[in-house]
């Protein structure tokens, strides 16, 4: 089994360390400062208090890495279009690929009941170039839950969570499916296969479309943004708004929005990725995470003032510090 994994950053990392530490054949592209630490130095993973340190196969040219089996895409989704042709010269006929980050994925509607199969997300692939390279066919969902960090090139932090929720888009209990599975099982992450993916996809979006924006607002990790009133009110409207899209895609929830916000606070003084990202200067998730509700919800005929509100907010904020 050959697995790549497209963008070893924090996430993919951590994935790629604990699948070479389990013995298996794991290619990892990476850029930058951190892709010349894991050539000259290895790439570490603190966890547990305990340093894991390998040796990995790892480029910033995918054409270089040969045919894989599976391909792990853990980048932001706002950088996957410029990079789909290049990660295809690692396709064969039956490569899987993975579709590993937080949000609205591409393939969402593809093969999906209702006048709405199929359709393509514009404001996620707007020249549908994932759709047509990469294809739905060779997807295979995953909702992400390991919260890690890249303390210094080449060192990532696990600080919890270890499961990588796994679905085929139909639902099917399929060969591949269960093969990725076990190999993950076998590198210590929890990775079960589940009939509705897209369900575990919208719980975890619900809390991401309301705290990520929110905490980049505020500027504030989530235990304090949680103890204001009027943030909570907020977060608690946008997540109704997303429940209302969730009922009539038939998405039934598996949590009340008041133990999702509870499990949100629970978290801690924990920044969100979106809050680092933005204290970074980098360019932020909206579009899968805000976005991408908003074109469902216009698609459906659903009307959602907070979530519209909260995007205004935050990106007149974006543009007034750029």
């Amino acid at each position: 089994m050959k697995i790549c994994i497209v963008g070893a950053g924090a996430t993919g990392g951590y994935l790629g360390v604990k699948l070479i530490n389990a013995g298996f054949d794991v290619s990892l592209v990476a850029r930058g400062a951190h892709l010349t630490a894991m050539k000259k130095k290895g790439l570490t993973l603190i966890e547990n208090d305990k340093e894991i340190t390998c040796s990995p196969k790892c480029s910033d040219s995918m054409k270089e890495l040969g045919k894989m089996d599976f391909i792990f895409i853990t980048l932001k989704a706002y950088s996957i279009n410029g990079l789909v042709e290049e990660i295809s010269t690692m396709f064969d006929e039956n490569t899987s690929v993975i579709s590993a980050y937080n949000g609205i994925p591409w393939w969402y509607f593809f093969g999906a009941e209702g006048q709405f199969k199929n359709y393509r997300i514009k404001c996620i692939d707007p020249e549908n170039i994932q759709w047509n390279v990469i294809t739905p066919e060779r997807i295979i969902g995953c909702v992400v839950y390991p919260a890690t960090e890249i303390i210094e090139p080449g060192v990532i932090k696990h600080i919890e969570g270890n499961r990588f929720s796994l679905g085929e888009p139909n639902g099917a209990q399929t060969e591949r499916i269960s093969s990725i599975s076990k190999a993950m099982a076998r590198a210590d992450l929890k990775a079960p296969v589940r009939k509705n993916i897209r369900q575990e996809i919208w719980m975890k979006l619900i809390g991401n479309l309301a705290f990520n924006p929110l905490s980049v607002i505020t500027e504030e990790t989530l235990d304090v943004l949680l103890l204001n009133e009027e943030n909570k009110k907020t977060a608690y409207e946008a997540m109704k708004e997303a429940t209302s899209i969730m009922d009539k895609l038939n998405v039934p929830m598996s949590i009340s929005i008041d133990q999702r916000i509870e499990g949100a606070a629970k978290v801690g003084s924990h920044k969100t990725s979106m809050l680092q990202d933005y204290e970074k200067g980098k360019e932020l998730e909206l579009d899968a995470l805000v976005v991408a509700v908003k074109e469902i919800a216009d698609l459906l005929g659903i009307k959602t003032p907070t979530i519209d509100r909260i995007l205004h907010t935050v990106t007149e904020k974006i543009s007034k510090n750029n």
